[in-house]
């Protein structure tokens, strides 16, 4: 676990509005990957940045207990051109929790990460959270996924 300093940046993707309630978000969010690889979502995305897939979590009604909006897509350079049933988002950057997890995506690997997380006594922006599925993450049942939480930084003095 480390606390970095994210840049701002964009995000295209497609989304929904979800809640972590009765376990509804992990069946939504499972969906919505499914539908990004059976529709090659990612290659229909314009001036990606790089291959690496983005699952954001942002516009939170509150904090993880309400809904919120999970976006999966590909970092931009710019929201010039979103395609018809994709969304931009701009994130602001800022202090970040960075945790990294092992294990296989077939087994709830980032749910059960979340779980751990929501445990921890965090002062959490409740801005934008992100997971990035990078070159490790290509084999599911062997998977390395970095996770970043938004945090307030402590300013001393």
């Amino acid at each position: 676990m480390q606390t970095v300093k994210i840049e701002p940046f964009h995000i295209i993707g497609i989304s929904i509005r979800t809640t972590n309630e009765n376990g509804q978000a992990s069946k939504e969010i499972a969906e919505l990957w499914s539908k990004l690889m059976s529709e090659n979502i990612q290659e229909k995305i314009p001036n990606k940045v790089d291959q690496e897939i983005y699952s954001l979590y942002t516009d939170y009604e509150s904090d993880y207990t309400k809904p919120y909006t999970a976006i999966l897509g590909c970092q931009v350079e710019n929201l010039n051109t979103i395609p018809n049933g994709m969304v931009g988002k701009s994130v602001d950057g800022g202090t970040y929790l960075k945790i990294t997890a092992k294990g296989d995506l077939m087994q709830g690997m980032i749910v059960n990460q979340w779980s751990e997380i929501f445990k921890m006594e965090l002062d959490r922006t409740y801005d934008a959270d992100f997971e990035i599925f990078g070159k490790k993450a290509q084999n599911p049942s062997a998977a390395e996924v970095d996770f970043y939480v938004g945090i307030n930084q402590e300013t001393n003095g």
